[in-house]
């Protein structure tokens, strides 16, 4: 059953992580939506609320010509767990569509042809795809000329661009101006920042952000090896593809965002490490209509007054973030951590950092799946949640499983509950941070329970019901309750 007040709200937001998850039907016009469509948003007393399309149809209402319900997660023949605008966006910013292959690989891999492939990304995004890549190619040049040093022909290879002559083509043909004149004019109002074999990029977000809290969140979570957490600043080691560094990350409240040192060698993967840094630090949330919902309960209002901007902290790496919830199981947070650093250090690569702390590459899938069950409980770990371990590490190897933003949350919690050694919670709490549903709820969590006067798991079901759709934010206050004590990670 749909809660249409939480259901509303999601649909005031327009936030894509609810796309798929219901539909509207609107009374004054016969027509239903995706919570995404791009229309004025009607009254809440015209608005009807459906599970699916087949619900809303079986009412009688239209689909909706501009956000076309049949492309919705879960509905669209290219579709299976992401929109496709954001699809075609990932596509673009992980590299995997360029100038000279177009776009009949991806196409195909969709089971339809490039042209209808076109025509969905017109009607999603009023662009091409073309248009569309061009685009974000050529903002994120604009950004790397105007806050670093790097050299333009690195800047043209890092944007997406096949050759020189390309990017110079189209940064002149879409500003008007070659790149070597924006970069002067940069220079003479002393924007550039440049660290020899770094350079540093800032990623906005909207105020408030409760920035301490999310480096003491992370910071007891460390895995050591691999990320390094002090008290202004979070680093890790990096590898994305072919592709290995370092990143580092400040806080820069009078700009309204975070500084981002990246190395030079990841340059050519800079979208996508943008991408999963700003999944990582919750930095496209709206705090204003979460705290405001949130602050209606009484059991909340006191933490989200205090605490306005407090986010839900992603996942850089969704495998690590899976491997380190299984760790966490019926254990503390401290010990927990001191478990992952083990692990890290059994199976992830060495790597030269100039800090001291940081000697690790993050674990991949594909060597964990080649270990035994042996092999990782000598680590301390209990047989059967090495045996879980494995099994999710082979599943990721084979393709079978993918956690990351805009997936489905329902798919990926009965994917994660059907293997061995996960339960809702595990689930729940990877949904929550590692494919950032909003909406995610781990009732079982010792913590959250304690927070609502130690109540049953059926009772902090019913009790959420009145933070929908962003349940996730919710816990996050709950977990900073003095009366959160849990004997698990968290």
């Amino acid at each position: 059953m749909i809660n249409s007040h939480a259901a509303y709200r999601a649909l005031t937001s327009r936030d894509p992580r609810f796309d798929g998850i219901f539909f509207v039907g609107v009374t004054s016009t016969g027509v239903y939506c995706r919570p995404i469509c791009p229309v004025k948003t009607p009254l809440q007393k015209n608005c009807r609320f459906f599970e699916n399309a087949f619900a809303a149809e079986k009412a009688l209402f239209r689909p909706c010509l501009r956000c076309r319900p049949e492309l919705a997660p879960g509905h669209a023949p290219i579709d299976n767990s992401n929109r496709v605008a954001h699809l075609i966006t990932r596509r673009i910013d992980e590299g995997v569509i360029d100038e000279g292959a177009g776009l009949e690989e991806i196409a195909a891999e969709f089971g339809i042809s490039s042209r209808q492939l076109r025509r969905i990304v017109q009607k999603e995004l009023g662009v091409s795809p073309i248009e569309l890549m061009q685009t974000r190619r050529l903002l994120l040049a604009k950004q790397l000329l105007t806050e670093t040093k790097l050299p333009v022909t690195e800047i043209a290879f890092a944007s997406g661009f096949s050759s020189l002559r390309r990017f110079n083509d189209a940064f002149g043909t879409q500003y008007r101006m070659p790149p070597t004149h924006l970069r002067k004019r940069a220079a003479e109002n002393h924007e550039t920042i440049d660290a020899g074999r770094t350079s540093t990029l800032r990623l906005s977000y909207r105020p408030p952000y409760d920035w301490e809290e999310i480096l003491k969140f992370l910071g007891a979570r460390m895995i050591r090896g691999v990320e390094l957490v002090t008290a202004d600043s979070y680093a890790r080691t990096v590898r994305l593809g072919k592709r290995t560094g370092w990143i580092r990350v400040a806080h820069a409240p009078e700009k309204r965002g975070l500084v981002v040192e990246f190395t030079h060698t990841l340059a050519p993967v800079l979208p996508a490490l943008l991408g999963r840094l700003r999944n990582l630090f919750d930095l496209t949330a709206r705090p204003d209509l979460i705290a405001a919902h949130l602050m209606k309960d009484k059991r909340l209002k006191k933490s989200v007054t205090k605490n306005p901007g407090l986010r839900v902290p992603g996942a850089f790496d969704s495998f690590e973030m899976a491997i380190r919830a299984i760790l966490g199981q019926q254990i503390t947070v401290k010990a927990a951590t001191t478990i992952a650093g083990r692990f890290a250090e059994a199976f992830g690569e060495r790597i030269r950092t100039p800090f001291p702390e940081l000697t690790r590459l993050s674990p991949l899938a594909a060597r964990v799946a080649k270990a035994s069950v042996g092999d990782i409980a000598k680590l301390g770990i209990v047989r059967t949640r090495a045996a879980s371990i494995l099994a999710l590490a082979r599943a990721f190897q084979a393709g079978s499983l993918r956690l990351d933003e805009g997936t489905c949350p329902e798919a990926d919690t009965a994917q994660l509950t059907a293997l061995p050694g996960i339960g809702q919670w595990t689930a729940h709490y990877i949904a929550m941070r590692a494919s950032r549903w909003p909406d995610a709820f781990p009732k079982e969590d010792v913590a959250v329970r304690n927070s609502l006067g130690r109540v049953s798991t059926k009772q902090a079901e019913k009790i959420s019901q009145a933070w929908r759709p962003w349940r996730s934010y919710a816990v996050m206050h709950l977990w900073k309750s003095p009366r959160s004590r849990s004997s698990s990670d968290r």
